[in-house]
């Protein structure tokens, strides 16, 4: 996967492009809901300093190849509401994670993260050539498993104390998997409205 590029994704609900520092307004009236970061490995920013500190961090992570970060853009009010990642890429092996997904409350069950959802896989299977992409959730983040489910994941177990959470708890992750072979059905069933093919 090349880093350097700068990859943009659009379906008819959502673009995605790359995460930038000049996103802080737009993210700043979304980001500083403590509900939104409650089962995120990641810290909550709790002022700007804070979120123009997690941008910066997003960046320094793509550019050392560990972490490639977009801005999750509503077409609808063409603001950024929140963010997704690419990450524990292993190409050598057809897999990488979609994950480190945040979005503001209010845009929350729209269709919006399924909508970036589909764009990421559809790039991870059909430019990048997966053959699997993981999905992964704390185990009592139900309403994120739920969507995982729906969006025809796999659920494959659970990694006990898996993580450690920015307030000292352990947390144990649910993983997921969607398969290249599982793709094509899923584009044409659970990504219909967003998958404009010939």
């Amino acid at each position: 996967m090349d880093f350097a590029r700068n990859i943009t994704l659009e379906n008819a609900r959502v673009r995605l492009r790359p995460l930038e520092l000049t996103d802080f307004d737009d993210l700043k009236a979304v980001a500083f809901d403590e509900e939104i970061w409650r089962y995120l490995l990641t810290p909550m920013p709790r002022n700007s300093v804070e979120l123009a500190a997690y941008l910066a961090q997003s960046l320094r992570e793509r550019e050392a190849g560990r972490r490639y970060a977009f801005a999750i853009i509503d077409k609808e009010s063409s603001r950024v509401v929140g963010s997704t990642s690419y990450g524990n890429i292993a190409l050598a092996d057809g897999r990488l994670e979609i994950g480190w997904t945040w979005l503001g409350r209010d845009y929350q069950r729209t269709g919006i993260n399924r909508a970036a959802k589909h764009l990421l896989l559809k790039y991870a299977f059909g430019e990048l050539g997966c053959e699997r992409v993981e999905l992964k959730a704390d185990a009592r983040n139900w309403q994120s498993r739920e969507a995982m489910r729906r969006m025809g994941a796999t659920e494959e177990g659970t990694l006990r104390s898996h993580c450690l959470l920015p307030s000292g708890q352990r947390r144990d992750s649910v993983y997921f998997s969607i398969l290249k072979s599982e793709w094509d059905q899923l584009r044409q069933t659970v990504f219909q409205q967003f998958d404009a093919r010939g």
